[in-house]
Order: structure tokens, then sequence, then C-alpha cells
């Protein structure tokens, strides 16, 4: 029996992981959720799952959930802010932590469970962006396993064989790491209509049903730039060790080549409960609710290079990651506030890697090495992301 903190258990990977494991009532218990604006989605979780804890991230939402919660007839104990979630993701009783809040709001309560020790199902993907070296030698030190949950992720890390030395692919014969995506909603649209990109058109996913933010990053192909930035951490590997390929039908999830030839893919139905189900339960497997692929229904496997003027932002990932941490890190924090405006529509679909970029440009290259540095440097992208904003808005 496993006993799991949910982090961000309002979001579809958080709603996913509650499905999984009310599907194995034998397997898992929930410790505690966690939300931040859906308090009413919170309490109904609560009422279904029985947790000791539910923790808001915002404290003024805390009498709404008191009432909700007696409504609902749930007996929780409600705690509010920061120092909460990194009390329910290290506790003494936690042994799972699923890491699914959205952006940089992860980072603290991840890092948390790491230097605890948990097993932590990461599905934060900021968290490695924005300090993946911290995170990686907080585990080492604590002994914490990071199993990744992101669907490419999960799927290299199935792909790779039992002696997998982290950092080290020539051991195991490792050529190349073939990272797919989908190219987003806009992959055949015509580059002279992109301003025209609408925020109801980019948080409409081909494949995937996910939250406003991690759409709109699909459709700019930011996402896959920071799932880039995480697979190097994650396995320890170069820029150079990784390849980008879009893949419209999103079957494949990933991929691991190897030096004899041989290419090694995990294919799925597009759902998030098969790698949570697989994070949850490794090094065995259980039924996630997925139904496998039929083959009789697909038309056909297609396969294509990235084009970088279409995804400047994948671009602009793929250099940060190899100039360093303070340059991730800064990306990731402007590109959370450009993608905050467009859906606030205040800037353009297009403007949001023009902000990312003139960000990065104006800012002085700088080596970090501490949390401390982490947060200042994302705190100053963020402020100078807006100032290249109000820029745009008075042009």
């Amino acid at each position: 029996m496993q006993t799991v903190t949910v982090l961000g258990a309002t979001g579809s990977i958080g709603c996913s992981t509650l499905d999984v494991i009310a599907r194995h009532p034998d397997l898992f218990r929930v410790f505690a959720i966690t939300g931040n604006s859906q308090v009413e989605r919170l309490i109904e979780q609560a009422a279904a799952c029985s947790p000791r804890y539910i923790v808001l991230a915002d404290d003024s939402r805390y009498e709404e959930a008191v009432s909700l919660a007696k409504q609902h007839g749930v007996n929780a104990q409600i705690l509010c802010g920061g120092d909460a979630l990194e009390e329910v993701s290290s506790a003494p009783e936690v042994d799972t932590v699923m890491a699914a809040i959205v952006g940089a709001a992860g980072l603290l309560p991840t890092l948390a469970a790491v230097k605890a020790g948990k097993r932590v199902l990461l599905a934060n993907k900021e968290a490695l962006v924005m300090s993946g070296a911290l995170l990686i030698d907080a585990a080492n030190q604590s002994g914490a396993s990071i199993l990744p949950i992101d669907s490419e992720h999960n799927a290299i890390f199935q792909c790779l064989p039992d002696d997998f030395q982290y950092g080290n692919l020539a051991h195991s014969g490792i050529s190349k790491i073939l990272l797919t995506g989908s190219g987003g909603p806009f992959r055949d649209r015509s580059l002279s209509t992109f301003n025209e990109i609408t925020v109801e058109q980019a948080c409409t996913h081909p494949n995937w049903s996910m939250g406003q933010k991690i759409t709109v990053d699909s459709a700019t192909m930011m996402n896959k730039g920071l799932e880039f930035i995480e697979a190097c951490w994650l396995f320890g590997t170069k820029a150079s060790d990784i390849e980008v390929v879009i893949h419209p039908q999103s079957v494949i999830h990933s991929m691991v080549q190897y030096v004899d030839g041989s290419i090694i893919s995990q294919m799925g139905n597009p759902d998030m409960r098969t790698p949570i189900a697989y994070g949850l339960a490794y090094p065995h497997r259980i039924d996630s609710g997925v139904a496998p692929v039929d083959f009789n229904t697909i038309g056909d496997f297609s396969f294509t290079s990235p084009c970088f003027e279409r995804y400047p932002n994948l671009k602009l990932a793929i250099d940060a990651c190899i100039d360093g941490q303070a340059a991730t890190t800064r990306l990731n924090a402007a590109n959370e506030v450009a993608v905050a405006a467009f859906l606030a529509k205040k800037i353009r679909f297009t403007d949001i890697a023009r902000v990312n970029a003139e960000t990065l440009d104006k800012m002085e290259p700088i080596t970090v090495s501490s949390l401390q540095q982490i947060l200042e440097q994302d705190s100053s992208a963020r402020d100078m992301a807006m100032q290249v904003i109000r820029g745009l808005s008075a042009c």
C-alpha cells in the first residue's frame, strides 16, 4: 500500500492520477491533495478519495473551502500556502508524490519531496528546467527516485535498458534519444497567418486534452523545448544527444536509437493515465483504464523534422539548454509571463516567442548555483518580460 500526495490535483494530470488510484484501492491511498483556484472540484475530489489533508495555494479561498467541505461531508484538514505544500510533500507518512503543479509554483514542493527521499512522479517539467542540477543533486543525496511522467520522457524511460547508467549513453549502446512531438494545431497552417491566431484556436490541441498554458506551449512547441531541457537532466545527456521529431499522430511517444541501428519505441493512445500508472506501480504494471492502440484504425505514421521558423520557441529552448541553467530558468519565467499575456489577449500569438527572445537578449549571462540565485533569476526574468510586453503594447 503506497501513500500518495497529489500536487495539482485539479489539473488534468492530477485528475488522471486520482482516476488511476481509484482503480486500485488495494494498492494506493491518498494522503493529501492540493489545488489553486478550482476549490469546488478539489472538495469533490476529497469526498471521493478521503485524503487526510487538503492544501490550497490561495489562502483567500479558505472559508469557501471549509464551507464546501461541510456540505460534502469531507473531514480532511484544510491547510493553505507554500509551507503547507512542502509539508504534505515531505511528510514521513508519504511514499509517493505526484508533482503536477504547473509552472514555477511547483518547484519548492517538488524539491521538498526530493529532499525527503520520496518517489517523485515528475509531471512538472518546469522544476527541472528551472533548477535541474539542484534537483538531481538533492535526489542523489536523499535517495529519492525521480520518475518521469510526461508521456515522452516516460516513453524514453521505458525504452532504456536495465543497465542504463545516468549520463552514459555509450555504456548501453545508445546513440541518440528521439523526442517526438505532434507539432500542435498549427503545423500545417500558413506562416503568413500566424499573427491572426486566436486564444481559442491555440487552446485546442488535435490529440491531447490539457490545461490552457500547456496547450499554448504545445502550439508554440515551447512545451517540446522544455521537454528537451528536462530530458537532458533526467537522463544526463547533452543537447547533441537528443533529436526532436514531429509525429502528428501522437501514438509513438518517443524512441531510443541504439548504435546497432535498432530503434525501440513506446506506443500507446494519447492518454496520460498510461505513464501515470507506470510511475505509480513501477517496476510493475497495472491497469490504467486506457485501451490499447487498435492498429486497424490507424491510417499511417508520419515523421518530419521541426521547422524553427514555424517553432522559434523550440530553437530558443535548445539554445538555452546549451547556454546553461540561468538561461533555461529565465526562458521558463519569460514564457510563463508571455503565455499569460497572450491568454489575457494583451499580445499576439507570435509575440510569445518575441517576448521570450528579447527577455533573454536583454539579460546579462550569469552562472547560478543556489536555489536563491535561481529564484532571483526567475523573478528578474519575469520583470524583464513584463517590460518587453509593455513595450509591445505601446507600439
